[in-house]
């Protein structure tokens, strides 16, 4: 997949480093030559001729520091330690990389395409035909193999503020017009056209089946890890695209549904954090127990037409949580406001999930108009699950949550009162101890 940006950045920078370069030679730096022999008439015995051959690789060594000065050259750097194709090029150019940290390889890359641009010349003036060259190698790196399978998916419901955003090695969000060689259904996505990312993943395996797989899994990863972010209720398109190689561009079912409600905007300064999250969330999300079967009920939640449709899914979800004893109990509502509400706030939470139980009964039952705002209360139910789920899998809470919330509950009520305004001070027998003691000792003073 081509990048605009990097291919944007990378044009820059050339530009940039072209102008100190010549700005060099005209304060009177020189470029050192080597002298060459060949013979000619096809023979040793032919007369020899001899040229010079500048040595601009030397030349640009020497002068790395102000390279690396140029205000461009961070965000080259940048783009290229994210691009999945940087050990390809790199072994292409016959570069080593045994036991070459990300950060070395960078700078040999960009040391690479400075060489090929400006090799061999007595000038650094830029020929269109040799940059165009040097990014088509850069390019061609990062094409699928023969084995490796592309997958691309549109996501709705979020938005990030850069063009691109590489998550890990292989996986990219991005807006459609950030990448070159997109399907066209991927650009064309509907009416939301201009309100939705692209998600690009690469996957090298030997089996298509096998990657398409893991690539199904790891796009259910992402998308889990989205909703548990933030606010927003994010969805993939109903269709994905993927091409083995090369090859032609496929529409395939994705599997998952609902409409986008809310935006998540994910600015530049929260990358690293979503980027450190996901990765989180792919290692940590729990399987087989009540927080998995909760997280699943979370996520059929989010796929639903409204908020009013989800609250089934997210009671369902809390009370495998916080109301392991049975409904009848009665104790979620009072066990959700102690995890997710100050001491002062704990009843008016404990209200709100008593009418969002009852409004249920009026979804059920087809009524749910006859409550006044109804929406708020089933979206504030959401976002107190997602809220606790997120915690217990970035291990900020426990996952027994009733027995917290419980455990909370005790304290509460096991801690004093505080006084009221009319609260007399200490009487004098209570500061000596023994009443009697007291009367004694006062009589002294009488």
């Amino acid at each position: 997949m081509r990048s605009l940006q990097l291919q944007t950045a990378l044009t820059d920078y050339l530009t940039d480093a072209s102008e100190l370069l010549s700005a060099e030679l005209a304060a009177g730096a020189e470029i050192p030559f080597e002298l060459e022999q060949h013979r000619t008439g096809g023979h040793r015995g032919g007369p020899a001729l001899y040229c010079y051959r500048p040595l601009t690789e030397e030349f640009l060594a020497a002068r790395r520091p102000a390279l690396e000065a140029l205000g461009s050259h961070g965000e080259v750097e940048r783009l290229l330690g994210a691009f999945d194709g940087l050990d390809r090029y790199l072994i292409a150019v016959g570069a080593d990389l045994a036991r070459l940290p990300r950060a070395a390889r960078v700078r040999m890359a960009i040391g690479s395409l400075l060489g090929e641009v400006f090799a061999e010349q007595s000038d650094f003036e830029l020929r269109a035909e040799r940059v165009d060259g040097a990014l088509g190698r850069l390019e061609g790196a990062a094409l699928a193999s023969s084995s490796e399978v592309m997958l691309v998916a549109t996501l709705q419901g979020v938005t990030i503020t850069s063009p691109e955003l590489a998550l890990t090695t292989g996986l990219t969000i991005a807006h459609p017009g950030a990448l070159g060689g997109l399907p066209p259904g991927a650009i064309e996505a509907g009416e939301d056209a201009d309100e939705h990312l692209v998600v690009v993943l690469a996957v090298e395996e030997d089996d298509p089946r096998v990657a398409l797989e893991q690539g199904r899994e790891v796009l259910r990863d992402l998308l889990r890890a989205l909703r548990l972010f933030g606010d927003g209720r994010v969805t993939f398109g109903a269709l994905a695209w993927g091409r083995i190689g090369a090859g032609q561009w496929t529409a395939m079912p994705l599997g998952t549904g609902g409409r986008p409600h809310g935006m998540l905007v994910v600015t530049a300064e929260q990358e690293d954090e979503l980027r450190a999250f996901c990765n989180l969330v792919s290692r940590r999300a729990p399987a087989g127990n009540e927080l998995a079967w909760a997280l699943n009920r979370f996520e059929l939640g989010c796929e639903r037409e409204s908020g009013l449709e989800a609250l089934s899914d997210n009671l369902l979800a809390l009370r495998a949580l916080l109301e392991p004893e049975g409904p009848s109990t009665g104790l979620l509502a009072g066990r959700l406001a102690a995890l997710c509400a100050t001491p002062e706030r704990r009843l008016e939470l404990t209200e709100r999930t008593i009418q969002a139980i009852a409004l249920e009964r009026s979804v059920i039952a087809g009524t749910p108009g006859t409550h006044s705002g109804s929406g708020a209360i089933a979206e504030e139910l959401a976002e107190n699950l997602r809220a606790l789920l997120r915690d217990v899998i970035c291990g900020h809470l426990a996952p027994d949550l009733a027995g917290l919330a419980d455990e909370l509950l005790l304290a509460d009520a096991q801690a004093p009162a505080p006084p009221g305004p009319e609260a007399a001070g200490p009487s004098v027998e209570e500061l000596l101890g023994d009443p009697r003691e007291a009367r004694e000792i006062l009589d002294l003073f009488i």
